[in-house]
């Protein structure tokens, strides 16, 4: 049975969702300093140490993000655990869908140069959309705004998906394009909020076309040297190759495979702007950082980026989880925190922040499944309680 919320199912696995946001407009008490994390660093410690101790199979490197700076970060276990090469903040982990994070940035990078409207359909740029089956009588086409909120309408993944997965990083778009065919709509445009993993790749090839270059050069030109992202990479380069972190499926029996996670360092098809990057502790920092505010301004200016986090477009039915563009908010208890988590074959990561207190947390993970009994999502908002003060 297909649910609505498709997303929160996933999040219920790798993060502990718990959404509720103050307007634009509300007022606010200004909010309590937040402790520098190297106040609290035996405490993050203990808590990282604790739920690895759960399940000490492969590694978790996490990464404190205060004072607007990479504040603290530790490795835990092996990065390849058949050659015992233990991981380090150096490790480079596959961050999955937080790769959206990127491509929403790009849409606002191009709607702030005036490129692209978020109203825009996206048959302007990318007219194979409609390519796409079962198209609602008389609805309006699929707009920007609505492939990056998760509102267009669209099946989460093509018919037979399998058959697109495969193929390198060179030959996505193709791949894509061939996927349109065997994909569908679900609801009609703009009525619900639909997880889409096509619908972001979709996005990532419209917003090549507009910006006269293509997705990949832009992002790594705009956004990753733009950043100082150094170690970021859509495929493994003579850079990062040997510092990636074998990735791990534990089933429930607790049988390891490898395979499944080494054969898609190939390449993932389709999946590149929702889900391919590779990056490491330190890099995913200083994204977290830019989040926060913390520049450079060339990259997005600021109250365009504030902007876009009061920009809240959906939330589910108990107010536990939201969607705006390109970012999820989870809420527990008093923490409201911002971000996304990602998750494929053999890796999970977490990255999120609390905007009040300008504190942000990182999981990266290089084991996933049914067996694996490490919590990093838990363990995330268990780190967050130590940073965050309690608001009064």
């Amino acid at each position: 049975m297909k649910r609505k919320f498709g997303l929160w199912a996933i999040l219920a696995l790798l993060a502990m969702s718990a959404v509720s946001t103050s307007g634009k407009y509300a007022r606010q008490a200004p909010a309590p300093a937040a402790p520098d994390a190297s106040a609290v660093s035996g405490q993050i410690d203990q808590i990282v140490a604790t739920a690895f101790a759960k399940d000490n199979q492969a590694s978790i490197t996490v990464g404190v993000i205060s004072g607007g700076r990479l504040a603290w970060a530790k490795a835990y276990g092996y990065a390849d655990m058949e050659n015992k090469v233990p991981a380090s903040t150096d490790t480079v982990y596959r961050i999955g869908s937080i790769t959206k994070q990127f491509t929403a940035l790009m849409l606002l990078q191009l709607v702030q140069e005036g490129k692209v409207h978020f109203s825009d359909p996206v048959e302007k740029y990318f007219p194979e959309i409609n390519k796409v089956k079962g198209r609602f009588p008389g609805a309006p086409p699929i707009t920007l705004i609505q492939l990056a909120t998760h509102t267009s309408g669209l099946q989460r993944e093509p018919e037979h998906t399998d058959a697109y997965l495969t193929g390198p990083v060179s030959e996505w778009e193709k791949v894509l394009i061939a996927a349109l065919s065997e994909t569908s709509y679900e609801f009609e445009p703009g009525t619900q909020f639909s997880y889409s993993n096509i619908g972001y790749a979709i996005l990532g090839a419209t917003l090549g076309r507009a910006a006269g270059q293509s997705y990949i050069d832009y992002v790594q030109q705009h956004i990753f040297s733009a950043l100082g992202m150094a170690d970021t990479a859509f495929e493994p380069n003579s850079r990062i190759r040997a510092k990636i972190a074998r990735g791990y499926l534990i089933d429930k029996n607790n049988n390891l495979d490898w395979e499944t996670a080494d054969h898609e360092h190939q390449g993932r098809g389709y999946k590149v702007p929702n889900g391919a990057i590779y990056t490491t502790v330190g890099d995913l920092a200083k994204f977290v950082i830019f989040e926060l505010g913390g520049g450079p301004a060339s990259v997005l200016k600021p109250e365009n980026l504030a902007h876009n986090f009061d920009r809240i477009i959906t939330a589910d039915n108990d107010f536990a989880g939201g969607y705006g563009i390109g970012f999820t908010v989870l809420r527990k208890n008093n923490l409201v925190l911002f971000g996304h988590n990602g998750g494929v074959a053999g890796y999970g990561a977490n990255a999120f922040f609390e905007r009040a207190s300008k504190t942000g947390v990182i999981t990266l993970r290089n084991a996933v499944g049914e067996g694996d009994r490490l919590h990093a999502g838990r363990m995330m908002f268990d780190i967050f309680e130590k940073l965050v003060p309690p608001k009064t």
